[in-house]
């Protein structure tokens, strides 16, 4: 080994040593630049190496290292509350605040959460994966700590990665200088949420960023002032004058300030001293306080950086010596993608609309394809849904694409936006039912109870590709006079033969059994159901299966044939409580008035937060696989 090899490996091993000493936000505090800059290089790489081995998300995270190490060095935690708005920029966070042996298990069941988590740590305040929400958060904290019941010294908020395009983010920003309650919020600029950030607001920070006068000759000229013999120093004070007022007349200040809230920046986010500078004069001020931070979203990771889409905001697992391969969608997210461009080039007024998740939802090929008639509203699904009325009222046809987690913030504007006004949007709801490794906040387990209860509302639930492409176009012919919405599951989806896709509102039956039992299963349990159907026959018990298609309303037919039926188990990956089930049950005993009405199991999620696993795994521990359907009917059968 040649003796500059050696050292490198010295020096290597000493930065690993480094993040092994680092168990509390303290033991930052004694760290000089050098050192700073090779823990930051290890954290990238942890970070690398655990979202390659578990997925997760790694862009966001890369650009936020150095701006994490600041504040915790700056800000005491947890005495300083710290509160982060996406959620998925804390891993540095976790890392710098004890849990750094936990990324072996990240997003792995009964292993760290890839969102803050009170149950982990008293470093994390508030569990918030759903973006825009932390300034309403840091306004009521700083009412507690203003009314002497919160012990917390300063309350900081870090938004970003495209959470300042969400509403509610204004109206705190506007609550929190009209108050004058002293919070401390970081903007971390990266110019990105999952696609580019949409704004008139992030177009004007990015002014900023895509100047190239700006940030390289701006530091060039602080160089030459400072070096001014005997008048550098005022030079400098000179130029920083200018340079606020040059912002004053092009930049964001004026926005935030007639706000009420005073603006600092922007100042570089990956330059620790100056990130701290500015923290420290943050907190002299009395009030509300936006500090301007600009990141680089995937920094320190040349396949992230070189990702135009969405700089890796997120990845599955990947070698991360040459990076994931190209996002594409797949299973159901695919289907819908080649079905909606079918679609599309058959009916010049249908048009699609995301939260700013075009990738994830399958709809780049359509942007591609149809960019006047594709709309990105940015972290704004309250606003999306209203438009997509909008639209509908106007004489388009629009699909509103957004995960089934996300349209719970919409719920109002579904109801008394769309539905009272009878218009037809067409919903397709990705990630429905439990989703997997995101957790609580992610699994899509409300939309069933939810929108079968919204009036006028048809709900088609697909068990197939092939169904949710017959779904779509059923949809947009048959739902003029009301919405409709589509719900599916994230990932694979089975492929099946043309004779095994219904049409219409119609159920389709699977099996005809000559038994006693019957199986309603709702969507991707249809799989599951077909499997414990096949189990039960070798054990010599027949069921009757159907796949109702449409869950609202359901199929007359199915219905009558369950009635007939001593046993009938409905199983959903939605709330059993509210779910298809009770109402399949309430219609069927309305059908057997007079007569004895068949034993009902249903089966479907729990009124309760799961915790974060595998998609298959919770399923299982659910009893929503095929083990546990066929369980339930051989239960049903001996009571």
């Amino acid at each position: 080994m040649t003796s500059q090899a050696a050292v490198a490996t010295v020096a290597k091993e000493a930065a690993r040593m480094l993040l092994d000493s680092i168990n509390e936000p303290a033991d930052l505090r004694g760290l000089g630049p050098a050192e700073l800059a090779d823990l930051a290089g290890e954290i990238r790489d942890a970070i690398v190496r655990a979202v390659a081995d578990n997925g997760g998300h790694l862009g966001s995270n890369l650009g936020a290292v150095e701006l994490t190490l600041a504040l915790h060095r700056v800000f005491d935690s947890p005495r300083d509350a710290i509160l982060w708005d996406t959620g998925h920029n804390a891993y540095v966070h976790k890392m710098v605040t004890g849990r750094r042996s936990g990324f072996a298990q990240l997003r792995q069941a009964d292993g760290l959460s890839g969102y803050p988590s009170r149950e982990e740590s008293r470093h994390d305040y508030i569990e918030n994966s759903h973006a825009s929400t932390v300034l309403s958060w840091a306004y009521g904290m700083a009412v507690a700590r203003d009314a002497g019941v919160d012990p917390h010294r300063h309350i900081v908020a870090v938004i970003g990665d495209g959470s300042m395009t969400g509403g509610m983010a204004y109206e705190a920003l506007n609550n929190l200088g009209h108050s004058g309650r002293k919070v401390i919020i970081v903007l971390n600029d990266n110019g990105r949420s999952y696609a580019p950030t949409v704004s008139n607001l992030s177009q004007s920070l990015a002014k900023v960023r895509l100047n190239p006068t700006y940030m390289r000759r701006q530091r060039r000229l602080e160089h030459l002032l400072r070096e001014l013999p005997v008048v550098g120093h005022a030079a400098e004070k000179g130029m920083e004058a200018f340079k606020a007022a040059v912002r004053e007349y092009f930049q964001p200040p004026a926005f935030f300030e007639a706000l009420g809230c005073r603006y600092l920046g922007p100042v570089d986010g990956h330059d620790i001293d100056e990130l701290e500078e500015a923290m420290r004069n943050c907190i002299e001020f009395d009030g509300p306080v936006v500090l301007h931070v600009l990141t680089q979203k995937g920094r320190g990771y040349l396949p992230a950086e070189d990702d135009d889409e969405k700089h890796l905001h997120d990845a599955p697992i990947f070698d991360p010596n040459v990076g994931p391969p190209k996002a594409v969608p797949t299973g159901y997210t695919q289907a819908f993608a080649e079905a909606i461009i079918k679609e599309a080039e058959h009916n010049p007024r249908l048009v699609a609309i995301t939260a700013a998740m075009p990738g994830p939802t399958g709809l780049l090929p359509f942007q591609a394809r149809f960019p006047d008639r594709f709309f990105d509203v940015g972290i704004a699904e309250q606003h999306a849904v209203t438009a997509a009325a909008g639209m509908a009222m106007g004489g388009l046809r629009p699909v509103c694409a957004i995960y089934s987690t996300f349209l719970n913030r919409a719920w109002d504007q579904v109801v008394y936006d769309v539905a009272l006004h009878r218009l037809p949007v067409v919903f397709a709801l990705d990630r429905s039912g439990i989703t997997g490794d995101d957790g609580a906040s992610h699994h899509g387990m409300y939309d069933l109870a939810l929108l079968t209860k919204v009036p006028g509302m048809t709900v088609f639930a697909p068990s197939s590709a092939q169904e949710l492409q017959q779904m779509l176009h059923d949809a947009l012919e048959l739902c003029v006079d009301g919405p409709a919405t589509i719900r599916y599951a994230r990932g694979a989806a089975r492929q099946v033969d043309e004779h095994e896709v219904g049409s219409g509102l119609a159920a389709r039956k699977v099996r005809d059994g000559a038994g006693d039992v019957c199986v309603i299963a709702v969507g991707k349990l249809v799989a599951a159901a077909e499997k414990a159907a096949d189990a039960l026959a070798a054990e010599g018990v027949e069921v009757t299966l159907w796949d109702p298609r449409v869950v609202k309303p359901l199929d007359e037919v199915m219905l009558a044939d369950a009635a007939r039926h001593r046993i009938v188990v409905v199983a959903e990956d939605g709330l059993r409580d509210g779910g298809v089930g009770m109402m399949a049950a309430a219609a069927i005993g309305t059908l057997c008035a007079g007569r004895e009405a068949p034993h009902f199991s249903l089966l479907g999620v729990p009124t309760k937060f799961l915790p974060h696993g595998k998609q298959d795994r919770i399923l299982a521990q659910l009893g929503l696989d095929a083990e546990g359907l066929a369980r339930a009917v051989r239960s049903a059968l001996d009571a």
